[in-house]
């Protein structure tokens, strides 16, 4: 069984949607699939994710599903010849009113409200930073450029502005449409592209639950962070979200690759001191789309990550269309646990200062920090909405956080926190018998053993959301 505890998000495509295949990919530490919106329609979503459920039953874990939101098709149009070679120096226009395909002096565009969106001497990227077009002048639906950086233009490639500022909507008619289908089969978390503020992420919550009503299923929401727009404006879009997911790609587009890495890192501690969860993405292990092995540099940027503090990292075309994806996945995970072995654990620090206004969250913090002095073997949460292990996740600590829930979706929802093993349980409504079920599972799953000291949290009365009010520390007999 993989034992990182930092978690795996692997996107789901042709190279993956074999059953053995994905049922290994589980066991080898696929903790969250991911599926994109971008390619297929509504009834390979509904398949791939029936898919997903029997891979994961078989496998005997829970995974969360994550539906992966298009959002909007900020694009060129087609070309006669399917592409064409740029010349740096040579006048291209892109033509919004264009309905014939394109050519060397020109191209249509998906994206119609680009010639609004843009002035003279602004700097566009084309398929992700590899081809750059200055702007001379916009004439009617026309922008005419010059080619900076020249090279290979093929079909529907997307454009970005340097320093951000395109208005495309976050939410497109296709995403809301996804959306229902994505509740259609429960979720667990919703991931939203382009959003450039709190109301982007508000608005998909809201239809999110919406569409989620009649299967009394609310997902977690996750905001990509890949417009330049977004970053001054990170605060309100983590109060408005579940999560964030630092989308390497665009954003190294439009705001420049160099200031990556420091945003990264930025973005990870705020996400933790905001209590909501965090994925790394975009080129991890790129190169093991083709090769059995990554690179030096591939392994040392999942390890930074994870030395970060990232409750995930996450897997796109290395699963979704590689050669080998079992042996990503693998790879990543022994290289999440090496990792973690190395890393300081700084609670004390961590609580300096704090004060803590809610019951149940200080319960969750005495947990951790008695739990860390006692050398305990595992911290026990007996949740129903999984917050209290939220909290203790934002933490580092060397020690394994089991939480123990009856809700198969708090179950899955709590796959993408960091650290933290979900077991669904079914425990009693008395408390102290609840309390012994779950050692006696503990027990049976070879988690602790006779004189293995844990602490363990419950809510007095029990199943009551948010209701974790006290903390035992226990030695197994």
């Amino acid at each position: 069984m993989a034992r990182h505890a930092t978690k795996i998000v692997a996107t789901l495509g042709p190279a993956s949607s074999d059953p053995a295949l994905l049922e290994a990919m589980i066991r080898a530490g696929v903790n969250v699939v991911r599926l994109n919106f971008s390619h297929g329609k509504a009834q390979d979503h509904i398949d791939r994710a029936r898919l997903v459920r029997e891979a994961a039953t078989r496998a005997g874990r829970e995974v969360a599903i994550m539906a992966d939101l298009q959002g909007p098709k900020i694009r060129v149009g087609k070309f006669a010849e399917g592409k064409v070679m740029l010349e740096n120096g040579s006048k291209f226009v892109l033509d919004a009113s264009r309905t014939e395909p394109g050519d060397l002096q020109g191209v249509g565009l998906d994206y119609k409200e680009l010639p609004r969106d843009v002035k003279p001497g602004d700097l566009l990227l084309l398929n992700d930073g590899l081809i750059v077009l200055t702007v001379d002048l916009v004439r009617g639906e026309q922008v005419h450029t010059t080619v900076k950086v020249g090279g290979e233009l093929s079909n529907n490639k997307g454009i970005n502005k340097q320093g951000g500022g395109l208005t495309a909507p976050a939410l497109t008619a296709k995403d809301m449409e996804d959306i229902k289908t994505a509740m259609s089969f429960q979720a667990d978390y919703l991931a939203v592209s382009f959003p450039k503020n709190a109301t982007d992420m508000e608005m998909a919550r809201q239809l999110a639950n919406v569409a989620g009503a009649p299967y009394n299923h609310k997902p977690g929401l996750i905001a990509k962070i890949e417009r330049a727009e977004a970053i001054p404006l990170l605060d309100e879009i983590l109060r408005a979200s579940d999560g964030i997911m630092v989308a390497r790609g665009d954003l190294a587009v439009e705001v420049g690759n160099a200031v990556v890495p420091a945003l990264q890192k930025r973005m990870i501690k705020l996400a933790r001191q905001h209590d909501k969860v965090v994925i790394t993405a975009t080129q991890m292990m790129e190169s093991m789309i083709t090769n059995p092995v990554p690179t030096r540099a591939e392994v040392s940027d999942v390890a930074n990550a994870v030395l970060d503090g990232t409750d995930a990292v996450m897997l796109s075309a290395e699963t979704a269309a590689g050669k080998y994806p079992l042996e990503t996945v693998e790879e990543m995970s022994k290289i999440c646990e090496a990792a973690e072995a190395a890393e300081d654990v700084e609670l004390d620090a961590d609580f300096k200062g704090q004060t803590f206004t809610r019951i149940d969250q200080s319960i969750a913090m005495g947990a951790l920090f008695t739990a860390h002095h006692l050398g305990a073997k595992a911290i026990v949460a007996l949740t129903e909405s999984g917050s209290t292990v939220l909290w203790m996740s934002r933490h580092r600590i060397h020690i394994p956080i089991y939480a123990v829930t009856t809700k198969v979706a708090s179950q899955r929802r709590m796959a993408l926190f960091r650290n933290v093993r979900a077991l669904l349980m079914d425990t009693s409504a008395d408390r102290e018998t609840a309390m012994a079920q779950a050692e006696a599972h503990l027990k049976l799953r070879g988690i602790v053993d006779t004189g293995d000291v844990y602490a363990i949290t419950c809510g007095d009365p029990m199943g009551t959301p948010g209701g974790t009010n006290m903390m035992r520390i226990c030695e197994v007999r």
